[in-house]
């Protein structure tokens, strides 16, 4: 499995709100992120709206995202969650991810 690392920034103005949409993500969204090999996601969000996120995937990150880009409860979901986050450009959140590169991994 390849351990993924991304950033993005959630509005502060936002943050709240951003929280109380994870409580109850959608079940067709959830289906939809483990039959494209999203395993272990997890969402860190620090006080200031950076938020960090982490999922192990058989492929590439690329290959985890082109694999959500076919689903169309996903275009919903980012479509949905587009007002929380900074400086998208327009674009929805899964396309702006910032990933980050490993340095070290305890086994």
């Amino acid at each position: 499995m390849r351990r993924v690392g991304f950033l993005l920034q959630v509005r502060r103005d936002k943050i709240a709100e951003y929280k109380a949409q994870h409580e109850h993500v959608w079940q067709e969204m959830l289906d939809a992120l483990r039959r494209t090999g999203w395993h272990n996601y997890s969402l860190f969000l620090r006080d200031d709206g950076l938020l960090f996120g982490y999922f192990e995937t058989p492929d590439s990150f690329q290959a985890a995202l082109a694999g959500m880009s076919r689903e169309a409860i996903n275009a919903q979901w980012q479509a949905m969650m587009a007002p929380y986050f900074e400086n998208l450009g327009g674009a929805h959140a899964d396309e702006s991810m910032l990933e980050l590169t490993e340095v070290f991994h305890l086994d």
